[in-house]
């Protein structure tokens, strides 16, 4: 497995990064916990998560899983980099009037602590806030994160769908206070999903955030089955967006088998490719997949390929250079 910098922070983390959402609802615990297993032998040790994963009605069984797969040893808390997240309501009574879509101090903290108890663990490696709030300044967010960095229990701080020039407040409010600030943005990025190019990812690059890329595979249409989707897949739910983008998704499929690799494969190969990305999150359902999704890290594209898939989906160059005049 080839490793890389998250961001500014002197960490290092595998190319790909785990993501642990179908874990509970959809990949029952065994098989989770065989594909966790599967990720540390390949060298995958960045993991990420979420408070809220496991549905409505059981918010937090995904970290759940991932604390009793901790809690078997064998060195798998120490070996892997933890990411979970903070934001969106957790269904719990204790939480009154903030059990709703928001960040504060007071929330940051207790949802912290539902989190690590969850998990069976004293610190997270990287704690993101789920979605921008701008209702709470960065005077309070930054005190909150900064006490936790102080305390041991996070190391780093990162984002999640924020806008470009959330990404450059949230650092200018950092620096004001001497603190590191965020380390990365977990974002929206696909072949079919290139609107990052316009903002997010210059401002991401030129801060020093490091880009962890959520639905790289752009909710399975990029996934290979999307022309003929299998009855219960993701795919077989998008009827509508499939016959928007079935030129390109032939286009593409074509291509794929011109250059001998599967399309999942080079649609997160392409995703590595880009400046300022970190790591694709992939949400494997089965170990078959795990081990699938491992082949991204090995293709290598040239220029005549990047620019036919530059064909097939065109991007947004950057300014002014890519004015059309």
């Amino acid at each position: 497995m080839k490793y890389t910098q998250l961001g500014r922070s002197g960490m290092k983390v595998s190319q790909l990064c785990l993501g642990t959402m179908n874990f509970g609802p959809v990949t029952e615990e065994k098989e989770a916990f065989r594909i966790m297993d599967a990720a540390l032998d390949a060298g995958v040790n960045f993991f990420d998560t979420a408070n809220v994963y496991g549905g409505n009605e059981r918010r937090g069984w995904t970290e759940e899983i991932l604390g009793r797969w901790f809690a078997q040893g064998g060195n798998r808390r120490e070996k892997v980099v933890l990411a979970t997240k903070v934001y969106n309501p957790m269904n719990d009574a204790n939480d009154g009037p903030n059990d709703e879509r928001s960040l504060s101090a007071y929330k940051i903290r207790r949802h912290l602590e539902g989190s690590l108890k969850r998990l069976q663990t004293d610190h997270i490696e990287l704690y993101q806030m789920h979605h921008i709030d701008r209702n709470v300044s960065w005077d309070e967010l930054w005190e909150v994160f900064q006490s936790l960095v102080q305390q041991g229990t996070i190391d780093y701080v990162g984002s999640s769908n924020f806008a470009g020039w959330d990404l450059v407040k949230a650092q200018a409010a950092a620096k004001e206070r001497h603190f590191l600030g965020l380390v990365s943005e977990q974002h929206k990025y696909s072949l079919l999903c290139r609107y990052p190019e316009l903002e997010v990812l210059p401002a991401a690059k030129d801060q020093g955030i490091g880009v962890i890329v959520w639905s790289p595979l752009d909710g399975g249409l990029l996934g290979g089955n999307a022309l003929n989707p299998e009855k219960g897949s993701r795919s077989a739910n998008q009827t509508e967006r499939i016959e928007k983008h079935r030129a390109q998704l032939e286009a593409f499929s074509k291509f794929c088998k011109e250059f001998g690799e599967q399309e999942a494969d080079v649609a997160l190969a392409w995703v590595l490719k880009q400046p300022a990305i970190t790591a694709p999150i992939i949400g494997p359902r089965t170990i078959g997949q795990f081990e699938q999704a491992l082949r991204a890290v090995e293709i290598e594209f040239d220029q005549a390929a990047l620019d036919r898939l530059d064909e097939i989906f065109p991007g947004y160059g950057e300014a002014p250079y890519s004015y059309a005049w």
